[in-house]
């Protein structure tokens, strides 16, 4: 295990410098809405808080996390600290490929298709899509993340965002529970798939649902998503650990500890295998997990997506915001 206080100190500097965990380009991160023709004026944004997008610098650095762990060169991961800003801004160029990518800009884009099915207006504004700092407040340091959120809430006010659809639990945790908390910043939060109005016949197709922390404990949220799918004709095998009684995919333990997050994830696995139906998870960071210790899972937005346009029996209604 590494010790959490390096760890912590090289998130929030990054957060600080570049108001994201790794320390990267913003553009980097964040291209999948090009060639969208997304409008950019409204109240209401789509708000991905660069989730999504972090899966695939996420593996890369847990992968390289994992490789020194208990090694003699762990200590030195701490010194991360101190590479200027701007060296760490260029490495990400060169962190992860358009490969890597492409999964994970698709599950975006088949959301944005999901509200526009079901007749929901929207904006999006990629400047004002910032990362809500929520690891920051997982790791214990809530004074970076009352900094951090602060400023993110400040952009959003100035901009005269009153409603966020969101599409992850982190990201809705932070914005409907912990923002109104500790920055006193109040925003209308719908996650992305209480909004969708869809229609489709029973074919006979069950999946599992992995239930993610946030939404199934803390959220009480896992009725819907259930909900959607039956509504496009698909039945929901659940294991016993499902809902409020979810159990972890052990993502939040990697940045400290990958070794003791596989371990978690593996348990969870097993548990999710038991009903022999596809895995379908509501968050970036258990799928990114869940696939790392060999599930077949697959984003409950692409699922639905390719579910809606081979049934073609989605249904457009009006705005739902």
């Amino acid at each position: 295990m590494y010790h959490p206080k390096a760890i912590v100190d090289l998130i929030a500097g990054n957060v600080r410098k570049t108001r994201n965990p790794f320390g990267a380009f913003h553009f980097v991160m964040n291209r999948w809405w090009k060639n969208l023709d997304l409008p950019r004026d409204g109240s209401t944004l789509f708000y991905t808080g660069l989730m999504v997008q972090s899966v695939p610098f996420i593996e890369r650095i847990t992968r390289q996390l994992e490789a020194l762990e208990d090694t003699s060169w762990a200590p030195l991961v701490g010194y991360g600290s101190w590479i200027p800003k701007r060296l760490v801004q260029v490495g990400s160029l060169f962190m992860t490929t358009p490969k890597e990518r492409a999964p994970y800009e698709q599950i975006l884009k088949d959301m944005v298709a999901l509200l526009r099915r079901s007749g929901v207006r929207f904006a999006y504004r990629p400047d004002l899509d910032l990362y809500s700092g929520i690891l920051l407040y997982d790791l214990g340091d809530q004074e970076a993340f009352e900094a951090h959120a602060r400023f993110v809430a400040k952009r959003l006010q100035e901009a005269g965002v009153r409603t966020l659809i969101t599409v992850d639990p982190h990201t809705t945790y932070a914005f409907k529970v912990l923002y109104p908390k500790y920055v006193g910043a109040e925003f209308e939060v719908r996650t992305y798939f209480e909004l969708l109005r869809l229609q489709g016949e029973p074919n006979g197709t069950r999946v599992t649902l992995h239930d993610p922390c946030f939404f199934g404990r803390y959220l009480k949220l896992s009725h819907v998503p259930r909900r959607v799918l039956r509504d496009v004709g698909v039945a929901v095998a659940d294991v016993q650990q499902s809902g409020p009684l979810t159990h972890c995919c052990g993502g939040p333990a990697e940045s400290v500890s990958p070794k003791l997050s596989r371990e978690i994830v593996e348990r969870r696995v097993d548990q999710l295998k038991q009903t022999g139906a596809p895995i379908l998870s509501m968050c970036p960071i258990c799928m990114g997990n869940l696939k790392k210790a060999g599930a077949d899972v697959q984003d409950l937005a692409s699922f639905l997506a390719r579910r809606v346009s081979s049934s073609g029996n989605g249904q457009n209604r009006k705005d739902q915001t």
